[in-house]
């Protein structure tokens, strides 16, 4: 009995340490993050820029059917990558930032619940891992599914990361498959310069995304818009708010 009870005890005590991260910090909210300069959803801008972004990738497949679209429509994008992946297919990264698109840090292993150590060191990481292929270290950083809280965010920015959402209206939702028309149509519909759009490239079948794409960057470009990097649209110069 005595040996169950200590077990249970340091359960539940690697239970409360294991949760903290993510259950007990705050959010302050879109405001105070973006008043701060800390977490980034979009811009208002009169020029026609939009950054669109990729997570969970490279994928073997998928990442280098979108990277032929977007080296066919000239479109730029950010690539939100997971370090596990982009040691698996360092050539793809390393074709990402060779054509100019911008390679940004997604974690290393995509898990959501973390120590604070932990998810720390999960930055430290994937930043080590984009280096070694391309030389250069991330300053973009995306949360797992888009779960953020105070304490990740501070993470973060202790790390010299800006944060980086997505517009609310610009979750394509590829990733549930809903259909290639779908994904054009909540694209087309919504987009409005400044945004910043959320597709996948990795972390299942991409099909209907590659796709979508071959659709979405031509119709944008007749209405003329520009493709950019998440950086680049930051320095966009005609920015009325900088979030």
């Amino acid at each position: 009995m005595k040996r169950i009870g200590i077990l249970a005890l340091i359960a539940s005590g690697l239970t409360i340490i294991f949760f903290t991260f993510n259950v007990f910090a705050t959010d302050r909210g879109r405001p105070y993050y973006e008043e701060k300069g800390y977490v980034l959803w979009d811009i208002k801008t009169n020029d026609k820029v939009v950054a669109i972004t990729f997570d969970d990738g490279p994928h073997p497949k998928y990442t280098e059917e979108i990277l032929d679209v977007l080296e066919k429509n000239q479109a730029k994008a950010t690539f939100f990558t997971l370090g596990q992946h982009a040691e698996k297919y360092p050539d793809i990264v390393l074709r990402e930032f060779n054509d100019g698109h911008e390679v940004a840090n997604h974690t290393y292993s995509h898990s959501r619940f973390k120590t604070a150590k932990q998810f720390k060191q999960e930055l430290i990481d994937t930043n080590e891992v984009i280096y070694g292929i391309t030389g250069t270290y991330p300053k973009l950083f995306r949360p797992v599914e888009g779960n953020y809280n105070d304490r990740l965010i501070n993470i973060a920015v202790k790390q010299n990361f800006k944060v980086v959402m997505w517009s609310w209206h610009q979750d394509t939702e590829d990733w549930k498959k809903p259909g290639v028309n779908k994904i054009v149509e909540k694209v087309l519909t919504g987009t409005k310069p400044g945004d910043v759009i959320l597709f996948h490239d990795g972390g299942g079948e991409r099909s209907q995304t590659v796709q979508a794409l071959e659709k979405i960057l031509p119709k944008l470009k007749e209405q003329g818009y520009r493709f950019v990097t998440v950086s680049e649209l930051m320095d966009n110069t005609n920015a009325e708010t900088l979030h």
